[in-house]
């Protein structure tokens, strides 16, 4: 995807976690482990949640902020989650499958950081400052779940 405003970048962000639940569905369909496969579709409908919740951004931001060109992005390492997919869920233990979602969602993070730390207007930063508090509060609650998940 050709990500040239924050819309764009939005939309990109949206298809990411879309992209990462349908692969974690695919894996838990395969998956041999019960307690894997518990995960992976609990992973699954959380991912496919944030996507919503993403998509929700793109209907309520700032027009101007969305309109707003991302200089920055190119020079950030892009992310790529078809490597993430790639490697199979289904063939993946409990411990790895957190780790490589946790990885994504930091991944994520990271990049809204970068750019907060580059944004040129209020309405550009608020956004970021919200895309941002709004990953970090389903990666917190993505982790106490997992958590919980593996105590059982």
């Amino acid at each position: 995807m050709d990500i040239k405003t924050f819309a764009d970048l939005i939309d990109w962000t949206r298809q990411l976690h879309d992209h990462l639940a349908k692969c974690l569905s695919h894996g838990a369909e395969k998956h041999r482990q019960e307690g894997a496969k518990l995960l992976l579709e609990y992973l699954s409908d959380h991912e496919a949640k944030i996507a919503k919740m993403v998509e929700s951004f793109e209907e309520k931001a700032d027009t101007k902020a969305m309109h707003t060109y991302v200089y920055d992005y190119l020079s950030h390492k892009p992310i790529d989650i078809s490597e993430s997919c790639n490697m199979a869920f289904e063939s993946l233990d409990y411990d790895s499958i957190c780790m490589e979602v946790f990885n994504f969602h930091e991944q994520v993070m990271d990049l809204y950081r970068t750019l907060m730390g580059k944004a040129e207007t209020n309405a550009v930063r608020e956004l970021l400052e919200s895309l941002l508090a709004m990953e970090k509060h389903e990666a917190m609650r993505l982790a106490s779940q997992t958590g919980r998940m593996h105590d059982l």
